[in-house]
């Protein structure tokens, strides 16, 4: 199967609303994982779009980890001049680790649970935070939605924006699935180096129990 350039798709789109006639910005709904993810993904889409950070991670273990790093999203967005000035807002939905678990077929298949990364598991988590994301986004009318997941290389950006693609289906309506791999062009270097300017703490696993454990 030939390989897609997510990255191509979002910089066309992207060209198209630079010489657009209108100077409304579309509404996108941006699901992010963590403060060091969405550091660039802000900075590169945020003159592009009225953005909404949607914080929906019942992946993360154990409790004390996800306020770690809700705390620092929302500290970084206070002193980062790309959310300040496009009065970036977040949104927390509820955090259930039992939703996760629930999707992640672990209980079904425990292999899963060893698995390394970009497997089935992975896939599950994916789509179980992109479908809370879509919902969203359906009820408040959003133009667009997304993740800031494919800046990382350990995700499979192919399988995140296929997932995107068949929430929203063939259709052109609202909202629309935002094509990307913001690893591409320098995305995650970029993001390293932002995060060590503004002094980010970088976690050292992906965020469930079982990335924890496979990276002990």
């Amino acid at each position: 199967m030939q390989k897609i350039n997510y990255q191509k798709k979002l910089d066309q789109l992207i060209n198209e609303l630079e010489t657009a006639d209108t100077k409304i910005r579309p509404t996108l709904l941006l699901h992010a994982c963590c403060g060091p993810c969405s550091s660039y993904v802000l900075e590169y889409l945020a003159k592009y779009f009225q953005i909404t950070v949607f914080y929906y991670n019942p992946n993360i273990y154990p409790a004390e980890e996800y306020k770690r790093r809700l705390e620092e999203l929302k500290n970084l967005y206070k002193r980062f001049p790309p959310a300040l000035e496009n009065h970036v807002t977040i949104i927390e939905a509820d955090y259930q680790p039992e939703e996760f678990y629930q999707a992640s077929g672990t209980r079904e298949k425990a292999e899963l649970a060893t698995e390394p990364e970009k497997g089935e598991r992975c896939y599950n988590c994916y789509k179980l935070r992109l479908e809370k994301s879509f919902r969203y986004a359906c009820e408040h009318n959003f133009d667009y939605f997304c993740t800031t997941l494919s800046i990382s290389p350990f995700k499979d950006a192919q399988k995140i924006n296929e997932i995107g693609e068949l929430l929203t289906g063939a259709a052109e309506k609202n909202p629309r699935w935002l094509y990307s791999d913001f690893k591409k062009n320098n995305g995650f270097k970029r993001s390293l180096e932002l995060s060590e300017e503004y002094q980010l703490y970088r976690q050292q696993y992906c965020g469930c129990i079982f990335s924890l454990q496979n990276s002990r």
